[in-house]
């Protein structure tokens, strides 16, 4: 997802993958994952719990991404919406532990590329079967294997955001008993929404397969991430 006047805030189709072939083989990274986290989800680890951070309030009904329509033709699971899951995950030093891990895991392996040279087309939703992906692939595969985790979907929202360069990003949101937090394929930290410098446009709903509007918020802070992709 990378479009140029992003601040009007109108996003382009994508055509949808076609089949699942491997999810980057997820149930098997999931497992060393949990097993061995790298040193760089070790470091942030050190103070065992992230901090305390503020959730986000979203103000109504927003226009759901093309893009995410076709993906959820495709994967009508990966779009549900169980009203009876937790809509904040409870942190734990070892749940953290794990989310830090996937994010890292994730980040380090998948190859960051733009759907115009992956697909040929603008905006394209799935996951990064071959090893390659643009930014909402990253972020769709990092909640496929925290749901296989044990982690609630509904509290993993997939959010669209104006990014340091003025253009469209996807990430992920994980919305939590200590505020909501940002997992990006450009960071190598996961951080609470309002250090990340972005704005923030919408995000999926957490009570029906739609999109909600977060009013283009801008976080406060504009921070100098690590960063591991460009797209």
């Amino acid at each position: 997802m990378r479009h140029q006047n992003f601040k009007g805030v109108t996003l382009r189709d994508r055509s949808a993958k076609s089949g699942l072939k491997a999810v980057f083989a997820a149930l098997a990274l999931l497992t060393v994952t949990l097993a061995a986290p790298t040193d760089a989800a070790q470091a942030q680890n050190v103070a065992a719990l992230p901090t305390m951070g503020h959730p986000i309030g979203d103000i109504g009904a927003a226009k759901p991404i093309q893009g995410w329509v076709k993906f959820c033709e495709n994967f009508p699971g990966e779009c549900a919406v169980n009203v009876a899951e937790p809509s904040v995950v409870n942190i734990t030093p070892q749940i953290w532990k794990t989310i830090v891990s996937v994010n890292q895991r994730v980040n380090a392996t998948v190859k960051p590329i733009t759907d115009a040279d992956h697909w040929g087309v603008v905006d394209h939703w799935g996951f990064p079967n071959d090893g390659q992906g643009d930014c909402e692939d990253f972020q769709l595969l990092k909640r496929r294997m925290l749901v296989d985790g044990g982690l609630p979907r509904r509290a993993m929202r997939m959010t669209v955001v104006i990014d340091e360069l003025g253009e469209g990003h996807a990430v992920l949101m994980l919305r939590t008993n200590q505020g909501d937090y940002v997992l990006d394929n450009k960071t190598s930290s996961i951080l609470p929404w309002e250090k990340t410098g972005y704005v923030f446009i919408k995000r999926e709903s957490q009570s029906a397969e739609t999109w909600v509007s977060l009013g283009g918020i801008t976080s406060p802070t504009i921070g100098s991430p690590t960063t591991t992709a460009n797209r």
